[in-house]
C-alpha cells in the first residue's frame, strides 16, 4: 500500500483537491467497504487490504507452508523438503532486496503522475523499472546459480520464480492505483489453487519430488504475473512515451529508496545471519538453511498482518479525510483558527489510531504466543520445544517491527523522509550487529538480536514522530525549500543514456526496415520489367 503511504509526500504548498481523491486510493475504497453491514462485507474488506498489503510476500510464505504440507502427504523425504525450502526462500529474499530499493522512489513517480493526470507515463514506467530491475538480477542471481550446486533444471526453475517474483514485487506498486480489489484478489486465489493443484499432480506422477514442488511454485506464481499485468494493461493507457524518466525520482528521491533497502535488510538480515551460525546446515553447494530457525520465523511474521491490515483499514480510512482537511485549509487560506482547530483534530485522530494499531498487534501477539503449543504441534511442522521459543521471541520481535514500521510511514505522510531513513538504518545496523553477536552465546537466545533491533527501531520512530508533530506548522511551512530544486545524478543519466540507445537501436531499426523495404520495392520493379521484355519478345 505504499502508493497511499506517499500520499503525504506531495511538496507544500499547494495539494490539490483532485490529487487528494487520486491518493486516498485504497482507502476511500475500503471506506465504502466497511460501510457495509454484514459479516461478509467485513471480511471482504480486510481480505482485500490482505492481500493489497501482503501480496506477493504472503504469497511466498503460504506457498512455502504449502509446499511443506504437500511434501508430509506424499513422503517427500527430509533433504528434499530442506533444499526447496532453501531455493524458494533465496529466491524470495534475493527478489525482495532488489525491489526495494526503487520501490518507493517508483511509488512515488506513480503519485506524482496520477497528481498531473500524466497516466500515459505510468505504463511505460512500470516496463522502464522492471526492466532494469530484472536485467541487473538475472545477471546476479544467474552468477549465483552457476556455483551454489543446483541442477541445470532447479537453476532454471529457480531463475525463472526470481524473475517472476521481481514483476509481481513492481506490479504491487502499481495496482494500488487501479482500486480493482475484487480481480487483485482473484489473482491471488488462483496462484494458491493453481499451485497447490499442480504439486499435488506432479507428485502423484512420481517426478522428481523438488523439480516438481519448485515447478508449482513457479506456475503459481506465473498465474499472479499474468493475471496483474493484464490488469495493468487494462486500466492504464500504452504509449511509447520515455519508460526511464522514473530513475529521476531516484536521485530527487534518494532517502526514500535507501529506506526501502534498509528496511528489507533489517526485516530478514537475522535469517542469513543465523544460517551462517551454529543453527545453520549446508543443505547443497551454496544452499545453507536453518529450519529450525527459519519455520518458526516465517510463521512469526503472519502475525504481523493484523497490523498491516489495520493501518490501511484503520490509519488510512480515519486518519486521512483529517490529514487532507489540515492541508487543504493550509492550501486554500483557512484561517488560523481553522488550521490549528484541524491541526488538533488530526494529531488526536493519529495519536488515536496509531494507539489502537499497537494495541490490537498487542492481543494478537498474546493470543498466538498462549496458543501457538497447541495450534502448531497439530501441524506436520516437526516444532520442537527450541523452535516453540524462537517462534515465542519472534512473535514479539515481529510485532515491535510491525508498530515501528506504521510509525514510520506516517513520518513520510509528513515529508520527514530524514527521519525514516535514520529509522530505518538504525532498524537494519542494530539488528545486524545484535544478531551477530547473539551467534557466539547460546543457541536459546536466537532470535533476541531481531527482537532489541525492532525494539530500537520502534521507540526511535516513536519519539521522532512525537517531536516532530510537536511543532508542525513549522515542519510543514518553514522547511520547504523557497525555490524548487531538481536533483541530477547518476540515475538521472542512466536514464538519459538509455534514452539515447533506444533511440539508436529504433533508429537502426528504421534503417534496416528502409532498406529492406527499397530492396523489395527495387526486385518486384526489375522483375516486372523482365516479364514486360518477356511478353514484348
Amino acid at each position: 500500500a505504499c502508493l497511499t503511504i506517499i500520499a503525504g509526500c506531495m511538496p507544500i504548498p499547494r495539494i490539490s483537491s483532485d490529487w487528494n481523491a487520486d491518493m486516498a486510493g485504497i482507502g476511500f475504497e475500503l471506506k465504502k467497504l466497511f460501510h457495509r453491514r454484514g459479516l461478509m462485507a467485513m471480511l471482504r474488506a480486510y481480505g482485500y487490504a490482505g492481500v493489497i498489503c501482503a501480496g506477493p510476500m504472503l504469497l511466498g510464505v503460504l506457498l512455502q507452508f504449502g509446499v511443506l504440507i504437500v511434501s508430509s502427504w506424499w513422503q517427500v523425504g527430509r533433504p528434499d523438503r530442506d533444499l526447496l525450502v532453501c531455493m524458494i526462500t533465496y529466491t524470495l529474499l534475493a527478489s525482495l532486496v532488489l525491489t526495494s530499493f526503487l520501490s518507493m522512489p517508483v511509488t512515488r513517480f506513480l503519485a506524482d503522475m496520477l497528481f498531473d493526470h500524466d497516466e500515459k507515463m505510468i505504463l511505460p514506467s512500470f516496463w522502464g523499472s522492471t526492466g532494469i530491475m530484472l536485467v541487473v538480477g538475472a545477471v546476479l542471481y544467474t552468477v549465483f546459480l552457476l556455483f551454489s550446486g543446483a541442477t541445470l533444471m532447479q537453476g532454471v526453475l529457480c531463475l525463472w520464480l526470481f524473475l517472476e517474483m521481481v514483476v509481481n514485487w513492481n506490479a504491487m506498486s502499481y495496482l494500488t492505483a487501479i482500486k480493482d480489489y475484487k480481480s487483485i484478489l482473484y489473482s491471488f486465489a488462483a496462484a494458491v489453487l493453481v499451485a497447490f493443484i499442480t504439486s499435488c499432480v506432479l507428485l502423484a506422477l512420481a517426478l522428481p519430488p523438488v523439480e516438481s514442488l519448485l515447478f508449482a511454485v513457479v506456475l503459481g506464481y506465473g498465474v499472479m504475473l499474468v493475471w496483474d499485468v493484464l490488469l495493468l494493461h487494462r486500466y492504464f493507457p500504452q504509449s511509447r512515451e520515455n519508460p526511464w524518466l522514473f530513475l529521476q525520482w531516484v536521485d530527487q528521491f534518494l532517502p526514500l529508496a535507501l529506506t526501502g533497502l534498509f528496511t528489507t535488510i533489517g526485516l530478514f538480515a537475522h535469517l542469513v545471519i543465523t544460517w551462517c551460525g551454529p543453527l545453520g546446515i549446508k543443505v547443497k553447494g551454496l544452499f545453507y538453511g536453518a529450519p529450525y530457525y527459519d519455520v518458526p520465523a516465517m510463521l512469526a511474521f503472519l502475525t504481523i498482518l493484523i497490523t498491516t491490515v489495520n493501518f490501511v483499514v484503520s490509519v488510512e480510512v480515519n486518519f486521512y479525510p483529517t490529514y487532507r482537511s489540515y492541508y487543504s485549509l493550509l492550501n486554500d487560506g483557512g484561517t488560523v483558527k481553522d488550521i490549528t482547530v484541524a491541526e488538533n483534530e488530526m494529531l488526536a485522530v493519529l495519536n488515536r489510531e496509531l494507539h489502537y494499531t499497537a494495541l490490537k498487534q498487542l492481543l494478537v501477539t498474546a493470543a498466538v504466543i498462549s496458543l501457538e503449543k497447541t495450534a502448531l504441534n497439530a501441524l506436520p511442522l516437526g516444532f520442537n520445544d527450541a523452535m516453540h521459543g524462537y517462534f515465542r521471541v519472534l512473535c514479539v520481535g515481529y510485532a515491535l517491527y510491525a508498530v515501528g514500521n506504521t510509525v514510520m510511514l506516517i513520518l513520510l505522510y509528513f515529508t520527514d523522509y530524514s527521519g525514516a531513513l535514520t529509522a530505518s538504518a538504525l532498524f537494519a545496523g542494530s539488528t545486524v550487529i545484535f544478531t551477530v553477536i547473539g551467534q557466539f552465546f547460546t543457541t536459546t537466545l536466537f532470535g533476541f538480536g531481531f527482537l532489541m533491533g525492532a525494539s530500537l527501531f520502534a521507540i526511535h520512530a516513536t519519539f521522532r514522530l512525537a517531536s516532530y508533530t510537536d511543532n508542525l506548522p513549522y515542519r510543514v511551512l518553514g522547511q520547504q525549500p523557497i525555490v524548487a530544486q531538481t536533483k541530477r545524478g547518476r540515475f538521472t543519466e542512466l536514464g538519459i543514456l538509455l534514452e539515447h540507445g533506444e533511440q539508436r537501436i529504433d533508429q537502426s531499426l528504421h534503417r534496416t526496415e528502409y532498406k529492406r523495404h527499397v530492396r523489395r520495392e527495387c526486385g518486384t520493379n526489375i522483375t516486372e520489367a523482365n516479364n514486360t521484355i518477356g511478353e514484348e519478345s
